[in-house]
């Protein structure tokens, strides 16, 4: 199997998922007023955390898609995918997601740049269904008065441990990997954001991975939920 059908599977995998969970919310806010965005979370995590494990056990949890980098990136990539989702879309969710990308987007970017089609692919879900948001910036593309917004921590040592196993490399080989990988999220950040990565403020929750459980992390977050009347979990 190519790594190509392989990601299109698990894109069409959370898909299939987004589409369950968006007609629910659907049957559950017919008679109510429609909220801007549903119910969702982003989740930011250093390199070497374990935070993607942790985020798709969530995710499992909560009975949501997860949408994580590589699975944007193909949907942003892939104009069927993206036909897909818009034809779910009335006259209000487009006229909102006209409004968000006016108001998002600094600059000049066309239709067909990256980061046009990533911004619109993110607000076109969470616009129609609740899900987990693993990276890409999400955090900045979604209304800042939505949502919860998690960054996930360790210590550079089990970091540095945690890569070297998964990528079966020596520590010295590892450091200098996720050094790397740190530079470049932090780019992509300053580039399309025009922000600091490493700003705490960013987020609604921090969690230090070293200390606690990847379970404990987990009911974390969906006691924060709870705390915000979300049913959850």
């Amino acid at each position: 199997m190519t790594r190509d059908s392989t990601k299109a599977k698990l894109v069409e995998k959370q898909m299939r998922n987004w589409e369950i969970t968006r007609q629910q919310r659907l049957d559950v806010e017919k008679h109510k007023q429609v909220k801007e965005v549903a119910d969702f979370v982003t989740i930011s995590r250093a390199v070497g955390s374990a935070g993607g494990r942790v985020a798709h056990r969530l995710a499992e949890r909560l009975g949501w898609p997860l949408f994580d980098k590589e699975i944007l990136q193909h949907m942003a990539g892939d104009n069927q995918v993206r036909t897909r989702l818009y034809e779910k879309m009335d006259e209000r969710d487009t006229g909102w997601l006209e409004s968000m990308m006016r108001n998002l987007l600094q600059g000049e970017f066309r239709k067909e740049d990256y980061f046009y089609r990533l911004s619109e692919t993110i607000l076109t879900l969470a616009r129609q269904g609740p899900a987990v948001f693993l990276g890409r910036g999400a955090d900045f593309v979604l209304p800042q008065d939505r949502g919860l917004r998690v960054r996930l921590l360790a210590p550079e040592k089990t970091r540095v441990r945690e890569f070297a196993k998964q990528a079966q490399c020596d520590e010295r080989v590892a450091r200098a990997r996720i050094d790397r990988i740190e530079r470049e999220r932090v780019e992509f950040i300053r580039q399309f954001f025009g922000k600091q990565k490493a700003d705490p403020m960013r987020f609604d929750l921090m969690i230090n991975l070293g200390r606690v459980t990847h379970d404990e992390a987990i009911e974390m977050i969906i006691t924060a939920l709870r705390l915000r009347g979300v049913a959850a979990g």
